[in-house]
């Protein structure tokens, strides 16, 4: 029976530990874009025809608020529970985008692994 470390020395020498390297750092790089997508493009559009400066500031307070700036920052320092919808619509956004991005990534793979001969 193979032991743990032999199998992974296999898998290293491969080459498939260097490709999920380089996948993994191409994830997080289009992570980021896709945050930036998100936070500087689609976000301030549609908190532009909501009329809201930031979405991220969207929330609704669970309990009476205290005498505080209505900012989420102030309620959640004062301890005050809030649903926080405005980051929760930027984080599904978020994970809409880089979802598409990786059906299209992966759906364009396909299709030139069924053009190759195996």
């Amino acid at each position: 029976m193979r032991t743990f470390v032999s199998e992974f020395r296999e898998f290293a020498r491969r080459g498939s530990a260097i490709d999920l390297a380089v996948a993994i750092v191409v994830a997080v790089a289009l992570g980021k874009i896709v945050d930036s997508i998100v936070n500087d493009l689609i976000a301030p559009v549609l908190a532009g025809l909501l009329g809201k400066a930031d979405l991220s500031g969207l929330f609704i307070p669970l309990a009476s608020p205290p005498a505080v700036p209505p900012t989420l920052e102030a309620f959640k320092r004062a301890g005050v529970p809030v649903i926080a919808y405005g980051s929760f619509i930027g984080v599904a956004l978020n994970v809409a985008i880089l979802a598409l991005v990786l059906f299209v990534v992966v759906r364009q793979i396909n299709r030139q692994r069924r053009g190759r001969p195996e």
